[in-house]
């Protein structure tokens, strides 16, 4: 199974700036590490003024009973992490173009045709990844019910959280660990092992070509970040976690391969679909939400 356009290198190149009147502008790294913690930091501060506000209206995002963390009021927390998702993604779109002078899915090689081209093969790679997964935690001790099992407890917080959780998640997740923290880290990587000469500072101005070094560092960081994001679903388990930062790896690799965010996100939309999958089937249409403690 080929993931790569014909015109893809090893590295990972920005879009190249345009020219102006013949004359080539000298070319920017984007989106590099302010870019990304501005849009991080965005989303942290959006998501705490939304549970802020719950709990000013006595809607308490969780709570400990006989000892477990629970999740409370699991409709208003998808309609709060929706929110936020599309919230900053809406303030990203309007604001770095004004920075980046081009569009904001440019910016971040969004580049949905490549991703429908081979739209069937990265639709097949998230089923896989989402069996694997299934396979691996089948044998993974744990306990006998997750926070994740907050939002399965009827059918409609249950079908909120399959469209929250194949659609919604994946765009804004693979836009800012695969859109943003990859480049920006690997940007960073390759600035702080840059000589520090007059041709390699003229070489960095010139260009915008990423090192392999580069890329594997990102890559295994935005994926630690990746599975600590996700860590209090799964209850801290660290076999899931592993397992967690193994499929963002795939994730990475795919974008990077493929030159595309809007390709990582069809594996991701992909891979969490699978999982819901499988659930509406062992519980009958979440029907018979019982089903998934026995």
């Amino acid at each position: 199974m080929s993931l790569s356009p014909n015109n893809v290198r090893e590295e990972m190149p920005n879009v190249d700036e345009p020219t102006t009147q013949g004359v080539q502008v000298i070319p920017r790294r984007i989106p590099n590490i302010g870019h990304a913690l501005l849009f991080v930091s965005l989303a942290g501060f959006l998501l705490i003024i939304a549970e802020v506000l719950l709990v000013a209206f006595g809607k308490s995002p969780a709570a400990l009973v006989a000892g477990v963390i629970t999740v409370q009021h699991p409709k208003l927390q998808i309609a709060a992490m929706a929110s936020t998702y599309v919230v900053t993604l809406f303030a990203g779109w309007l604001f770095y173009p004004l920075m980046w002078h081009r569009t904001f899915l440019d910016g971040l090689q969004w580049h949905w045709a490549t991703a429908r081209k081979q739209a069937g093969q990265l639709i097949a790679l998230g089923f896989v990844l989402g069996l694997t997964m299934q396979v691996v935690t089948y044998f993974i001790p744990s306990p006998k019910s997750l926070p994740i099992d907050d939002f399965f407890l009827t059918p409609t917080t249950a079908w909120l959280v399959t469209i929250f959780g194949t659609v919604v998640a994946p765009i804004f997740e693979e836009i800012c660990f695969r859109g943003f923290l990859v480049p920006a880290f690997a940007i960073a990587y390759d600035w702080l092992s840059l000589p520090r000469t007059d041709e390699a500072r003229v070489h960095w101005r010139m260009t915008t070509t990423l090192t392999t070094g580069s890329l594997l560092f990102s890559a295994v960081l935005s994926s630690l970040c990746f599975a600590m994001l996700h860590a209090q679903q799964v209850a801290h388990l660290w076999p899931a976690l592993l397992g967690l930062f193994s499929i963002s790896l795939v994730l990475t690799f795919v974008r990077v391969k493929t030159q595309s965010v809007a390709a990582s996100t069809l594996v991701h939309s992909a891979y969490n679909g699978f999982v819901f999958i499988t659930v509406l089937f062992a519980t009958g249409g979440y029907r018979h939400l019982d089903r998934m403690t026995h």
